[in-house]
């Protein structure tokens, strides 16, 4: 497929649609590489704050692969593999265990794929794990795990709610079929009530929602019309995530098929892209039905829980990733297994990680070096107060950016933000 030409500067950038991709305040999962060394983990950790980690597990599997999604997944495992999967976690704790030394979790999730693709005596070996071996006190720690409707069942959320899950994300995207069609998702509503009607009778305080905004056929009507119907359910939490298509997905394999020119939202004439003005009415409708927005993405009720937690700051006080997909955070490396979309290689990847022995858990060696960054990053947060939000913003930026890609930017003239 011939592509036109991506532009290549920020002020290039600045001149076509905003939703060109999202905006990342640390690396992206795909600027991860080889590492030249292996890292010791026991090293790394011990030079971190572990007062309030955050320990992550990702289940690489589904019942099916989303049109949109480049997350790493795959759809319909042998049993055998995902039984093996599960020991190989619990494996990876036992050593984890030993690398981390004295540690408090502040946080602790399951994600995925569809973490409830697994049996509820997969999900309970797996969460017995994280209290026995990790030392996570589910029951007092804020604790949450995605869900497909499909694979919401009674016995798996009821070892969830008793273990102390408090959370559940579901991801509905849309309710109108047509829609469904065009995610390459078919789902049915009546599949959706039935699992929400199952996590509100096991008790869960808080229900989240996602929806996706940007779909193919989508109308502003229609987009209300799914959060009207999501609200009806009361959920504590609702996402908006608007759309885009990636290499290698689904929703990609069909624009090659069709000999689209490209489906890089870069390419879009701005006033061929919507999402900015579906955005802006789905907010607005959410704000007029009490939800307060917490983020460009997050909105939340007013009935929802209190977060009585313990603090936690995201990239500063560290996440502890298990499985392969998962990713781990320190101040001064981030560190996963490979990464890949294509069910091949994301195959090849899990058979990699099902063959390791425990001393291979000992080490990183796929990630990003950050310290440069972070140091940057903490001489900007000490200097907003003297200089100015602005000024310190565009010498961290002036300091990390490639010039080539900012070298036409006109500076603004400072203000503070």
């Amino acid at each position: 497929m011939n592509h036109p030409a991506t532009p290549g500067t920020l002020a290039q950038r600045m001149r076509h649609t905003p939703y060109q991709a999202y905006s990342y305040s640390y690396p992206h999962k795909a600027a991860y590489r080889a590492l030249a060394a292996p890292a010791s983990l026991e090293e790394l950790w011990a030079a971190q704050d572990r007062s309030a980690l955050f320990a992550y597990i990702h289940i690489p599997f589904c019942d099916m692969r989303c049109g949109f999604c480049n997350l790493f997944a795959m759809a319909r495992p042998q049993p055998e593999m995902v039984e093996r999967y599960v020991a190989q976690v619990v494996q990876q704790m036992r050593v984890l265990d030993k690398v981390l030394g004295e540690r408090r979790f502040a946080r602790f999730a399951l994600g995925g794929g569809t973490p409830t693709f697994l049996s509820a005596a997969q999900l309970q070996t797996l969460l017995d794990g994280a209290r026995d071996i990790l030392g996570v006190d589910v029951q007092t720690t804020p604790a949450g795990i995605e869900a497909s409707p499909e694979t919401v069942t009674p016995d798996r959320m009821a070892v969830c709610r008793s273990m102390g899950i408090d959370r559940v994300s579901l991801g509905i995207q849309s309710f109108a079929a047509g829609e469904m069609r065009a995610l390459a998702r078919p789902q049915q509503n009546e599949v959706v009530r039935r699992a929400i009607g199952t996590i509100r009778d096991a008790g869960f305080p808080t229900l989240n929602l996602d929806l996706i905004y940007g779909i193919g056929g989508q109308t502003l009507q229609s987009l209300l019309a799914s959060i009207d119907s999501a609200l009806a359910f009361r959920p504590e939490e609702l996402y908006l995530y608007p759309l885009y298509v990636r290499q290698h997905t689904g929703l990609g394999k069909i624009a090659n098929r069709k000999g689209a020119a490209s489906f890089d939202p870069i390419v879009l004439n701005q006033e061929g892209d919507s999402r900015m003005q579906l955005y802006e009415a789905a907010r607005d409708h959410l704000r007029a039905r009490g939800y307060v927005q917490v983020s460009m993405r997050m909105f939340r009720a007013p009935h929802a829980p209190d977060d009585a937690g313990p603090s936690y700051c995201c990239q500063n006080d560290g996440m502890v990733g298990l499985g392969t997909g998962a990713r781990s955070y320190t101040r001064d490396l981030h560190y996963s297994t490979d990464y890949a979309v294509a069910r091949a290689d994301t195959i090849g990847i899990i058979d990699h990680y099902l063959a390791l022995d425990a001393a291979s858990f000992t080490h990183a060696h796929h990630g990003f070096a950050l310290a440069r960054i972070f140091h940057e990053s903490a001489n900007l947060r000490a200097g907003c107060a003297e200089h100015g939000h602005g000024v310190l913003i565009a010498r961290f930026l002036v300091s990390v950016l490639p010039r080539s890609l900012i070298a036409d930017v006109t500076p603004p003239t400072p203000v503070a933000l």
